[in-house]
């Protein structure tokens, strides 16, 4: 694992190998940084949509999956922005989980947690992202 913390500026970035260990870990920092950051309030949330997301990732796409927090001003309490990134150039796919399944309710999950989400392609790769309101 690769990780750059940027505390003063509000940012946190890693890069995990595509291993299961990935999502625990993930997870983890995600909340570590959080706390650190005191955004407690919006720690669980963020790291059960990174723990999905990742988990996409890894069932999907091979290679390494970055992960990237950072926090930017808008409104009361601001925004926290959270990116994962796999070398997969295709989309993710929304799609209806019957009561049986034992997947695809991870996109679904974001879309009615977080304030927004999206993707984009990248250079390699696309990325998902979503934002969550910071209470104030």
């Amino acid at each position: 694992m690769i990780g750059v913390i940027d505390g003063e500026g509000g940012c946190a970035e890693w890069v995990f190998p595509a291993a299961p260990d990935a999502v625990g870990t993930a997870r983890s920092l995600v909340r570590r940084t959080l706390r650190e950051w005191e955004l407690d309030s919006v720690g669980d949330i963020a790291a059960l949509l990174v723990s999905e997301l990742v988990t996409n990732a890894l069932r999907h796409a091979t290679g390494p999956i970055g992960v990237r927090l950072a926090r930017r001003p808008a409104g009361p309490g601001g925004v926290l922005l959270v990116e994962v990134s796999d070398p997969l150039r295709d989309p993710p796919r929304e799609r209806v989980a019957r009561p049986g399944d034992e997947d695809g309710r991870g996109l679904q999950l974001v879309a009615s947690s977080a304030s927004r989400w999206g993707t984009r392609p990248g250079e390699v790769g696309k990325t998902v992202w979503f934002e969550l309101a910071v209470p104030g």
